[in-house]
């Protein structure tokens, strides 16, 4: 019998997995997201199994723990085996459970925000690109319009707005609310660049002869969009998510620490930093772990974006 000999893989699908699995970077930025996604995930069990909660005030309930100034009494911001990595000037809470849960209100956002984006653009790109003519010009003048504002000048001046007109005088602005106005400003405003990528990329697509085909045997338009363009664009919205993503985690981290973001006692790591600029001469350890977090987030997800992009782009692999 002749030897069997291994396939080599043909579909798209399987070919850029198997360029992926040869860059060793993306590997090792997809393992840290995916760090990042199980902390989140697992938040409150590794809390429950630390011992610790983010917003106990440990500092100022247990004695010998924070100073007359309110900052930590041992060395390193309080870092001890009882912390971590300290506790926070002022309240006393626990770091590391503030960074734990502050993963979990960075990724709900931003993964939020992102599916909505994922369907806005594609579904407003496709139809676009594939319909032209008036529809065209309106998308491309909404488009115009919508990339001339400042999304985070629109937030800040959207927050005081939205506790006037929806909290009462006195009350605190509900947790489902404040991440329901940064989810939906930053898909509102978010969808456009993935739309207009989408509307090139399907401009160029329709004139090709599987869509020449669909049309000649009677294919409508519908079926055309759903089911001959669409799988066709997979690859480029893949990119865009994985490179978007950390964008409006950054976002989020600088409304925070200028006060319109999530506030308290919601766990953030805008927030946190703030708090270290505040006291980062007397305390500096406290900015360093949500600064390097963040730091070590953003770059593994530009990291995984850029081998991702590089893995389903046929020019690019080896």
């Amino acid at each position: 019998m002749a030897d069997v000999q291994t396939q080599e893989p043909r579909g798209p699908f399987a070919v850029a997995l198997k360029s992926f699995r040869r860059d060793r970077v993306g590997l090792a930025s997809c393992g840290v997201v995916l760090l990042f996604v199980v902390l989140a995930v697992a938040a409150p069990l590794v809390a429950r199994l630390y011992g610790r909660n983010p917003t106990e005030h440990y500092g100022q309930n247990e004695p010998g723990l924070l100073s007359a100034e309110g900052l930590p009494v041992l060395p390193n911001g309080g870092i001890s085996g009882d912390f971590w990595f300290g506790l926070e000037p002022g309240l006393g809470r626990d770091v590391f459970t503030q960074l734990l849960y502050g993963v979990r209100t960075s990724l709900l956002v931003a993964v939020a925000s992102i599916a909505l984006i994922a369907v806005l653009g594609v579904v407003l790109g496709v139809t676009v690109g594939y319909l032209s003519g008036l529809a065209d010009r309106v998308f491309t003048f909404v488009c115009n319009v919508l990339l001339a504002f400042p999304t985070l000048l629109l937030l800040l001046a959207l927050s005081p707005v939205v506790q006037t007109r929806f909290v009462g005088p006195g009350e605190n602005e509900p947790a489902w609310m404040q991440f329901t106005v940064l989810v939906l400003v930053f898909a509102a405003f978010g969808w456009v660049p993935l739309a207009m990528m989408l509307r090139t990329t399907v401009r160029s697509l329709r004139e090709r002869e599987f869509i020449d085909a669909a049309r000649a045997v009677g294919a409508s338009r519908r079926h055309i969009v759903l089911r001959e363009l669409l799988p066709n664009v997979w690859a480029p919205v893949l990119v865009h998510i994985t490179i978007a993503l950390p964008g409006i985690v950054t976002a989020e981290a600088a409304l925070s620490f200028l006060g319109v973001g999530i506030s308290e006692p919601i766990p953030d790591w805008g927030r946190m930093i703030a708090r270290g600029a505040e006291v980062f001469y007397d305390d500096p350890t406290y900015m360093f772990f949500p600064g390097v977090t963040i730091l070590v987030f953003v770059v593994a997800f530009n990291l995984l974006g850029d081998s991702v992009r590089d893995a389903l782009d046929p020019r690019t692999r080896r």
